[in-house]
């Protein structure tokens, strides 16, 4: 499969940008590490915030689409819950240099691409809720803050982008499972 122009440009982007951050990064790095001349960053994208609005835009749905995929893989609200926050954390750690940008380098987006990027976090968020709320209706999850309880699941998966390393002794199914099982635990009526 041929890699286009456009997407070793938004490659080259991903490195540049997990490596040295939004703002470090200049067109010059990522036009370099695609082969091309800094000219060629401009030809695809109007700025260096495009190609990061590209990125954001990019993971945002690819994890949207992992939750949505969860949420519909079970009819058990815990099942579901335990398989949503399973699968967003894997996917973190499976693409952590994605998910770092995307969840750290929101503020250097326009306030135009914020809202989009925004609007993806709600629906993601939504999912989350909707899952927890059912739960609690049929009785097989315990909670009394449905958004805070949410944000604190969906922050499991988010947060290890702080540590996590594609290179250390944890496997993004290790990490995974814990977070399923401890979502569980967070949810569950006590005995």
């Amino acid at each position: 499969m041929t890699v286009t122009a456009r997407e070793r440009l938004i490659e080259a982007a991903v490195e540049a940008f997990a490596e040295k951050g939004f703002t470090a990064t200049t067109t010059r790095d990522i036009a370099s590490r695609a082969g091309m001349s800094p000219a060629a960053v401009y030809v695809h994208h109007d700025s260096k915030e495009s190609l990061l609005f590209s990125v954001s835009l990019s993971g945002h749905r690819a994890a949207l689409e992992v939750i949505e995929q969860a949420a519909a893989a079970e009819t058990d609200p815990a099942a579901r819950l335990a398989g949503m926050v399973h699968d967003f954390s894997a996917w973190h750690a499976s693409n952590s240099r994605v998910g770092r940008i995307v969840q750290y380098e929101f503020h250097a987006l326009t306030p135009e691409h914020r809202a989009e990027i925004a609007d993806l976090r709600r629906a993601i968020e939504s999912q989350m809720q909707e899952v927890i709320a059912d739960g609690v209706a049929r009785g097989v999850l315990d909670v009394g803050d449905l958004s805070g309880t949410a944000r604190a699941l969906l922050s499991l998966s988010i947060d290890l982008l702080r540590w996590f390393s594609p290179h250390g002794s944890q496997r993004p199914e290790d990490i995974a499972r814990l977070h399923a099982d401890l979502a569980l635990r967070m949810t569950r009526p006590a005995p």
